[in-house]
């Protein structure tokens, strides 16, 4: 009777949502709704697509005094099943498997649709954001995920007569299946999917070990205190060094910092704790106050809605609030009570992974600007002028040894990124120069990644996610022009790419990205807390210490950021949240 009458609140907050909108509900109704949303996500769409990877059926737990800390590769966070969500572990679903299939990867023409549709025409900047969102987002996603490198044979993209690109036809090597001859659309992911730092820890020991000093639990640094330099291969070292740009250098030498700091810590309330009982500890603490900062501070910037504060506080402290939780504990067993750490484990039926729905919904490459103002935090004046080519890859460290720390964290602060929208996709990334000297357009190859691994595209990937699917291609964009272009590069609306459906849809008022992408920021964004035992059945103080559990209640990442450049005091006071405009 009980689970019946749950169904029937399930149908009913759907046919609600679909016809109203949660979005123009009043905040209780909206709240049970958004409820509804997530339990019905969670019952429909998650999928494993590789069963032979994790047999069915509990294997016998770990015992817990060999699993008390997160190792690189992510093997043993499940005490359930080893592997699960380790280095090399395939991507999960959240859409059925047997129905993809890569049909039509190159129709219509990636690379029309990326020239007409996606590519910046001019800069249109999100004016409730910083950079320093954008950064922080890419510096997250390194955290979770990386598809093997691709290889032969490619995709041969023709080109229209005026396109003027280097090479013809344009090449896109394909992305590795898990299992050469196998079924068709599962791939791996290179790093751990958990949510455990390992951008920063790495997802192997032998890059681990690389950054570790070995004494006193701390993380290399340079004489300047920033992300450590390898002069013999002239690049950053850090756990996820791909795409390197400054964002991410900031970041990882802000973390780093956090890392050492904890350590030292740690160190004063247990003086005789050895370097690895001090490394594995910082980690844990580390490692969870980047995902409390997710939670709580990026993702309350990025999705700003009224109706969205008390869901977004809830995952982390519960219904009864921060204080009650901090100061009197755990007053259920529920994380809708008292938040999801510390609550029950909860793998929702099927092994844990990061999903390639996931993967491509979270591509918002039109966060990052072409152009770059950096300035003295002190008055404001102007230090350099560059764009995105002059502070990514090689160009890196030279930018980031001669501006401090202080002033970069400024000018990305009080800087907008872009706007999550068609026709502001990054012009140097269309147009972009590897270390090899070759030149990808990235947004023609993320529309081909999406049709080869078999996305769904718009209209499927709504009618799989609960959604009314568009009939006219008047129902994705309101817009005119936008109507008109879909029309004449998609012969029906079924054919619209999901990239294209996500960035022509109007976002909800405060969000930065479209309604169904959020869908699936609802179902992934607790279930990254959920599975893992190290938020759930383990952060205890037996785990983390009373004194790491308390470092991550106290802090967020105003507080990190003042503790390591404290000279921003002044720049941050009056701050609502620190991924928002800082001003000038």
């Amino acid at each position: 009777m009980l689970k019946l009458a749950q169904r029937v609140l399930l149908r009913a907050t759907g046919v609600i949502d679909r016809q109203l909108g949660w979005w123009r509900l009043p905040r209780p109704a909206s709240l049970l709704v958004l409820g509804g949303i997530r339990e019905t996500l969670r019952e429909s769409n998650l999928f494993d697509p590789d069963t032979a990877s994790f047999p069915s059926g509990d294997r016998e737990p770990l015992p817990r005094d060999r699993s008390l800390f997160r190792s690189y590769d992510g093997s043993g966070t499940s005490l359930r099943q080893r592997e699960m969500g380790a280095a090399g572990a395939v991507f999960g679903r959240n859409v059925p498997v047997p129905t993809l299939t890569p049909t039509g990867v190159l129709t219509p023409n990636p690379r029309t649709v990326s020239r007409e549709l996606l590519a910046r025409s001019e800069f249109r900047p999100a004016t409730t954001l910083n950079v320093l969102a954008a950064a922080w987002l890419q510096f997250q996603i390194h955290d979770w995920l990386s598809h093997e490198p691709p290889k032969g044979p490619p995709w041969k993209v023709p080109l229209d007569a005026d396109d003027s690109w280097p090479e013809r036809p344009m090449l896109v090597y394909r992305t590795p299946p898990a299992h050469p001859g196998g079924p068709a659309n599962v791939f791996r992911n290179t790093e751990t999917h958990w949510w455990d730092g390992s951008q920063l820890y790495g997802s192997t020991e032998e890059i681990g070990s690389a950054l570790r000093v070995f004494e006193g639990g701390r993380m290399r640094l340079t004489d300047d205190d920033l992300v450590p330099f390898d002069p013999n291969s002239g690049k950053d070292l850090a756990g996820v060094t791909g795409n390197w740009w400054l964002g991410l250098a900031m970041l990882h030498t802000l973390f780093l910092r956090e890392h050492n700091s904890i350590c030292e810590m740690l160190e004063s309330e247990h003086p005789t704790w050895s370097d690895d009982e001090l490394f594995n500890h910082a980690r844990l603490v580390n490692a969870a106050l980047m995902a409390k900062i997710q939670t709580l501070d990026w993702s309350m910037a990025v999705v700003a809605n009224k109706a969205m504060q008390v869901p977004l506080m809830a995952n982390w402290w519960g219904l009864v609030g921060e204080r009650v939780t901090r100061n009197i504990g755990r007053l259920s067993s529920l994380d809708l009570v008292s938040g999801v750490p510390g609550s029950h484990a909860d793998l929702f039926g099927v092994p844990y992974t990061i999903t390639e729905e996931f993967v491509s919904v979270y591509r918002m490459h039109q966060l990052l600007p072409d152009d770059y103002v950096l300035r003295d935090h002190l008055d404001h004046h102007v230090l350099q002028e560059l764009t995105f080519g002059d502070l990514s890859l090689g160009s890196t460290r030279k930018v980031l040894d001669s501006v401090a720390m202080d002033d970069l964290i400024y000018s990305f602060a009080q800087s907008n990124p872009g706007v999550i929208g068609l026709h502001n996709y990054p012009r140097a990334l269309t147009t972009f120069r590897k270390p090899d000297g070759t030149i990808i357009d990235l947004a023609t190859i993320e529309l081909v990644r999406d049709r080869e691994r078999g996305v769904p595209r718009y209209n499927e990937f709504r009618r799989k996610f609960h959604l009314t699917a568009a009939d006219r291609f008047e129902d994705i964009s309101k817009d005119p022009a936008v109507v008109e272009q879909l029309s004449r590069i998609y012969a029906a609306p079924d054919e619209v790419d999901l990239t294209v459906g996500l960035l022509a849809e109007e976002p909800v008022a405060g969000f930065a990205f479209s309604d169904t992408a959020f869908r699936m920021f609802t179902l992934m964004a607790t279930r990254r807390l959920k599975s893992d035992r190290f938020f759930t059945e383990d952060y205890r103080p037996e785990v983390y210490t009373q004194a790491g559990l308390a470092w991550v209640a106290e802090n967020s990442m105003s507080s990190v950021i003042l503790r390591h450049y404290p000279s921003l005091a002044d720049s941050l006071r009056g701050v609502e949240n620190p991924f928002k405009p800082w001003g000038g």
